[in-house]
């Protein structure tokens, strides 16, 4: 204390903890619920059973989330993340564009890929809850932006092919992941990389460039080119 006042340091540091601790609180309901929601599905799911698995206060969770609805808007918010980061990244270098074809996939599948009910719920309550359809939606146009700003970056640089529209491209990939998971969803077993192994390198083919494709980075050799 400084002439009866509270140190800079202690006064700045305040809210960078409350901060953390929103934090914290907000990823606890967010777990809390998708785990709700796997085991018994999005309807039959209250914010009393998230609040009671997240261990806070049932009030606490409209600090965090408007409603039940916004939990699985704020899943599909976190892919977007992902997705824009993945962007930036393929901007910021010049890796080959086939590495980050495959690592796209890879992060767009590896949430839901935690638990196939999880697929499951997001389908069902976009079928059922207006809200939530409509809040998909717009994520939904934002993603296809993203995937098509995506795919142009690899137009522009020779490594897709550009006789075709990137948002084709954009759509056809996003409808080989949605496809893949919610295949994979019925099954539930332990094949979603080697499906999605797979559907990659088959759609690979008819979007390579016209010369002759660039074989897509194996798993194996991203695991070598991020450890060297």
């Amino acid at each position: 204390m400084v002439d009866g006042h509270l140190s800079p340091s202690i006064t700045t540091a305040t809210p960078g903890r409350r901060q953390r601790r929103a934090s914290q609180i907000r990823e606890r309901l967010f777990r809390a619920a998708l785990d709700l929601f796997a085991q018994h599905g999005f309807a039959d799911t209250t914010v009393e059973d998230i609040t009671n698995a997240a261990d806070v206060g049932k009030g606490t969770f409209f600090n965090y989330f408007p409603s039940k609805d916004h939990i699985l808007l704020a899943f599909a918010e976190m892919q977007l993340v992902k997705l824009q980061s993945i962007i930036e990244n393929l901007r910021d270098t010049r890796d080959p564009f086939p590495q980050f074809f495959r690592t796209l996939a890879v992060r767009m599948t590896e949430e839901p890929g935690r638990n196939p009910s999880i697929v499951r719920t997001l389908l069902l309550a976009n079928l059922s809850s207006t809200p939530v359809r409509e809040g998909m939606r717009i994520n939904q146009a934002r993603g296809h932006k993203l995937v098509s700003e995506f795919v142009q970056i690899g137009q522009d640089r020779g490594e897709l092919r550009n006789d075709l529209p990137a948002g084709d491209i954009a759509q056809v990939f996003r409808q080989m992941v949605f496809g893949t998971l919610l295949v994979w969803s019925l099954y539930g077993d332990d094949s979603l990389a080697t499906r999605i192994r797979t559907a990659l390198d088959v759609l690979w083919q008819g979007i390579s460039p016209r010369g002759g494709p660039a074989p897509l980075v194996t798993d194996a050799q991203q695991e070598t080119q991020h450890g060297s």
